[in-house]
């Protein structure tokens, strides 16, 4: 396999697992923990409990998806940079989560809030965008960094 494929498997495989990963921490802690809400709300509990299940079988797909374009891709550490485009893959995926479920879920559909029912549920939905934006932002600057080595040779 040649070198940009292996690039294309570990920045595609990084992203979906960050995504998975991030939905799966949803699931886990604001689902089933906290139970601060289900994937849609205004149904019976077998209907709040369907839909959970639905949203956790797309998530273990993206994980497994991830895990296994980064099985093909390889050792990172073997890539061009390939341990600062892993985590910042993984980053900018899970940030994508956020803000792509907060944006669709939370405003747009209006299905859920993070915390419904709170006198400060804006300001949830609001701080779980934000961390979605923080991840996105860390994560792209990682993956797009340009090694020492490159940026000095730039300069001159």
């Amino acid at each position: 396999m040649n070198s940009k494929t292996k690039q294309k498997f570990l920045s595609i495989g990084s992203f979906t697992l960050g995504f998975g990963f991030m939905g799966a921490m949803d699931g886990i802690i604001f689902h089933q923990l906290l139970r601060w809400h289900s994937v849609v709300m205004e149904t019976s509990r077998p209907g709040q409990i369907f839909s959970d299940g639905v949203f956790h079988i797309g998530v273990t797909v993206a994980l497994v998806i991830g895990g296994i374009l980064l099985w093909l891709a390889g050792r990172p550490s073997e890539i061009s940079r390939g341990v600062s485009r892993l985590v910042g893959g993984f980053l900018t995926g899970a940030g994508i989560f956020n803000l792509v479920e907060g944006v669709v879920n939370h405003h747009l559909l209006q299905i859920h809030r993070v915390k419904p029912g709170d006198p400060n549920a804006l300001m949830y939905d609001l701080g779980f965008l934000a961390m979605g934006l923080l991840l996105v932002i860390i994560g792209e600057a990682l993956r797009r960094k340009r090694p020492a080595s490159d940026s000095h040779a730039e300069i001159h």
